[in-house]
């Protein structure tokens, strides 16, 4: 009987140690994902800043391209300006030449 109980014992004694290392390797597991899971974190927010920080600079240069159109335009918008003064300025001086020519015809 002492044999019987003596094997009980180490039975027991089997059961409570890989218990124990069970246990271990259940908590080492824990940490492990945790960790894995905090440099996800991480690495997701890295990816945020660095996303935010594209959108900033294309949003940057929108506004740039945007300054640029309007000023092309006010510089379009001149040259038309100037296009039609000086239409107006070529049609009055060659009505004043066709009337000159004229006067000249009728004077000879």
């Amino acid at each position: 009987m002492s044999r019987q109980m003596l094997l009980v014992f180490l039975l027991l004694i089997l059961i409570i140690t890989s218990q124990f290392e069970w246990r271990q390797q259940l908590v080492s597991d824990v940490d492990a994902t945790r960790k894995e899971s905090q440099k996800q974190q991480q690495i997701s927010q890295r990816e945020e800043g660095v996303k935010e920080k594209v959108i900033l600079s294309q949003e940057k240069n929108i506004q740039r391209l945007n300054e640029l159109v309007r000023s092309l335009r006010e510089e379009l918008q001149q040259c038309q300006n100037y296009n039609k003064t000086f239409e107006g300025t070529f049609s009055s001086l060659q009505k004043k030449g066709i009337q000159l020519e004229r006067q000249q015809i009728l004077e000879d």
